[in-house]
Order: structure tokens, then C-alpha cells, then sequence
């Protein structure tokens, strides 16, 4: 789950154009009546759904298919220096990836394995 901090925080627009998957966010703004909670939504080349996510919110998706393509259309430049994260598998945060892909063994990049818990994390986003 990861999100940029500012004043080089995103908000990106996202779309599947190949394959699907379920794209989540995680309400990190302190103060917000949603703060940890999180949402989710299958994108897919079939529904052809978009989704908004605003800054103050981590993202992350689960891909459900074999050579799955995304576009992301972003309101502000990468910038790896100020990008952060917290655990994709926090069972504080409660989401069920094992529902959505109970068979298969998750390939999760070394970032996402050393990413902070939610409770750790020092969110800069206030609601």
C-alpha cells in the first residue's frame, strides 16, 4: 500500500486495460471518520471501470490475472525519495486478500515485505 507524502502527494486515476484486479485503498488522514479503513473495487478490461484515489490514501490492488495492464494518469511526478508505505497484510486493517485469491501464493516485491503497520505509521495527512 503506498502513497506519496507532501507536498509531492498524488492523486491518480486508475484503469485496467488488460486483465483484472482488485485495486484497494486505505483511508490514511488522521481525523477522517474513515481513517483505517479501507475500500476496494474490481477493475477489469471487461467493466472497463476507473477509479479515483486521492491523495491521503495508500493504494495497492491484487492482480486476479496473467499479464494484467494498468493505466495510471497522476497528478504530480514520481518521486521515490518522498513515496512511503504501510503493510499490504496488516491484520489491523482487516483486508481479505486471501478471499479474492484463496489459492495462490502472493508475489509481494521486498519494499512491500518491510513496509511499517498502520499503528506505525506517521501520517502527514490531516481530513
Amino acid at each position: 500500500m503506498h502513497l506519496q507524502i507532501p507536498p509531492y502527494d498524488q492523486g491518480k486515476l486508475v484503469r485496467v486495460v488488460r486483465g483484472k484486479v482488485i485495486d484497494v485503498v486505505v483511508d490514511v488522514r488522521v481525523g477522517s471518520p474513515n481513517y483505517g479503513k479501507w475500500l476496494s473495487v474490481e477493475l477489469s478490461e471487461e467493466n472497463k471501470n476507473i477509479f479515483w484515489v486521492p491523495p491521503g490514501f495508500a493504494h495497492g490492488f491484487l492482480t486476479l490475472e496473467d499479464k494484467t495492464d494498468f493505466l495510471y494518469k497522476v497528478t504530480g511526478e514520481y518521486s521515490p525519495q518522498n513515496e512511503v508505505g504501510i503493510r499490504w497484510d496488516d491484520p489491523a486493517l482487516g483486508i481479505p486478500w486471501k478471499t479474492w485469491l484463496s489459492d495462490s501464493e502472493f508475489i509481494v516485491s521486498q519494499r512491500d515485505q518491510v513496509t511499517p503497520f498502520f499503528a506505525d505509521f506517521k501520517s502527514p495527512f490531516v481530513y
